[in-house]
């Protein structure tokens, strides 16, 4: 199978969804810029111009309104915000009317608007520029949340949402636009609410979100070579999460450290505890790890912004006193994060 970077996969399945439906119209700051939104957006405008790929000023707020409204009426809005940050501005369109109209008139029309937002760290732009604010949209009923991992599934969660009558957030973590992956030609929808196993394992359980998948692959990779095997599981959506893989794998395995790139309270990983305590309780052998960012804003250097933010190193650390809590066999620690590079 061929092979498209996150971004390019991102670029074909709006202009793949944009050929089949044209009621689908794309709006966001420079998404007609000839880098056209790190590259996801610049087809769609050469394809289609100006009538249906539009830029619009910094008014997230007034924009939000106005995207409910084109999709109360028939529209499918997809809008572009170069950073999730700037929803904020935008949260009284997408909980107050977006996520509560099928509710408010009796499952009588919808406002499928889908919002994407870019996430996570980059060059140590600080606090109100790199947040991930998955687990406060995933609050909300009458939303679906999404935050894709791999190039195949950027495209097939973007073409699932822009098919959904249901209002869609998808969260893409900008380190992740350079990654390449195996991705279908073919429209491929990726359903929501069910994810995947991103590697198999029978010692400990890994699941994570976004960015953190890969981290959580590295991590297993180094744990494999001591003989520690680590199941990552990606649930690719936050809202609806996939509740039943999760605990499946937890009670094959036993343990469950969670990895994500936002704070440990009331988040996702607060949230993927609070289901394996509430549905496979007795399958754990020693308490859930959480491997999250430190409780507090981020900074502005770039390498204090590196140590901020967990990784492989971080969550190779946590398995492997997750299982030292059981008092499994389990290499030294020390032994095992020797083979990284640099602090940890």
């Amino acid at each position: 199978m061929r092979k498209l970077t996150y971004s390019q996969a991102i670029s074909e399945a709006t202009v793949q969804c944009m050929e089949v439906d044209p009621s689908i119209v794309l709006a966001g700051q420079s998404v007609d810029d000839h880098k056209g939104v790190y590259g996801t957006t610049g087809d769609a405008f050469a394809r289609f111009g100006s009538a249906r790929v539009m830029d619009i000023p910094n008014g997230e707020n007034a924009f939000a309104g106005i995207a409910v409204g084109a999709a109360s009426m028939g529209l499918r809005p997809l809008v572009v915000h170069t950073r999730d940050d700037f929803m904020f501005l935008a949260m009284d369109g997408i909980f107050n009317l977006a996520a509560k109209w099928r509710y408010m008139y009796g499952n009588r029309g919808s406002a499928p608007v889908v919002m994407r937002g870019i996430i996570g760290r980059g060059w140590g732009q600080g606090a109100t520029h790199s947040q991930s604010l998955q687990s406060l949209f995933g609050h909300f009923p009458g939303l679906y949340v999404a935050t894709p991992a791999s190039p195949a599934d950027a495209k097939g969660l973007l073409i699932s949402a822009l098919r959904a009558d249901t209002p869609v957030i998808l969260l893409e973590n900008r380190g992740l636009y350079g990654l390449e992956g195996e991705v279908p030609e073919e429209p491929v929808a990726v359903p929501f609410g069910k994810g995947r196993i991103a590697r198999a394992g029978d010692d400990i359980t890994i699941v994570a979100a976004s960015l953190m998948v890969h981290e959580a692959e590295r991590a297993a990779e180094v744990l494999a070579g001591h003989g520690v095997s680590a199941e990552v599981v990606d649930v690719r959506s936050i809202r609806p999460l996939d509740d039943a893989m999760i605990c499946e794998s937890v009670a094959k395995t036993g343990h469950l450290v969670v990895a994500d790139t936002s704070w440990a309270r009331y988040g996702f990983s607060a949230e993927v505890a609070a289901v394996v305590a509430e549905n496979v309780p007795q399958a754990l052998r020693a308490p859930v790890r959480r491997v999250t960012p430190p409780d507090c804003p981020a900074p502005v250097s770039w390498p204090l912004e590196n140590a901020f933010n967990p990784g492989a190193e971080t969550i190779t650390r946590a398995c492997l006193e997750t299982l030292r809590t059981a008092q499994d066999s389990v290499p030294e620690i020390e032994d095992v994060m020797a083979g990284f590079i640099g602090p940890y």
